[in-house]
């Protein structure tokens, strides 16, 4: 699940200092458009999940600020914290967001393995530039995209650099009333391509 500007601008979507790295000032951009419909949805997506998958900066941002939220209704903050947390990373030892697994070596092979485990989704929450990896190893079964109405033209986007040309279908799509587009994709495998022969031939 991630979240995204119209310019797949994935990075600081929830405050200015959410991540500044590589100079980026222009975060916060989500925030004037959530309303209930985002929270509603987001919060039903986030039911469909057995565990989390992290890469190591998003995991560390978020095992600082979550365990922080007491707010009682806080519609998410009791199952970030309890669900199982795994974070890809060769760089951290353990982690403190607990119950947290580190998932060392080759992601095609820790997260392989780990995705054929029983048990409902393993979801990837930001981690952007995991998400980007593991959906070219053909690993990501549903991408699930929040589009704010916002043009930034700066900052890391999402999908940048596949590694394999990677179709989708559009299973649900919803508009929210501040202009948030709810969009849902199975990945069906290689992209496909044709060539345009009048609006006549088209099927």
């Amino acid at each position: 699940m991630e979240f995204v500007t119209l310019d797949g601008v994935s990075q600081g979507p929830g405050s200015a200092a959410e991540d500044t790295s590589d100079g980026f000032t222009r975060g916060g951009w989500l925030v004037p458009h959530m309303d209930e419909t985002f929270v509603r949805r987001t919060s039903e997506w986030l039911d469909h999940a057995d565990g989390l998958l992290f890469g190591r900066r998003t995991y560390t941002a978020f095992a600082r600020d979550w365990p922080a939220i007491t707010d009682p209704d806080d519609p998410y903050t009791e199952r970030m914290n309890s669900l199982p947390k795994y974070v890809v990373s060769n760089t951290i030892e353990t982690g403190t967001w607990a119950p947290t697994t580190v998932l060392r070596g080759d992601p095609a092979r820790t997260v392989g393995e780990l995705k054929q485990r029983p048990g409902r989704e393993l979801q990837v929450h930001g981690s952007a530039r995991l998400g980007s990896a593991l959906l070219s190893m053909g690993l990501v079964d549903t991408l699930r995209l929040v589009v704010a109405p916002a043009v930034l033209g700066s900052g890391r986007r999402l999908l940048t650099h596949p590694a394999t040309a990677t179709g989708l279908r559009l299973v649900r799509h919803e508009a929210t009333t501040r202009g948030l587009l709810l969009l849902e994709y199975e990945v069906t495998g290689a992209a496909t391509v044709g060539d345009y022969e009048g609006v006549t031939n088209l099927r």
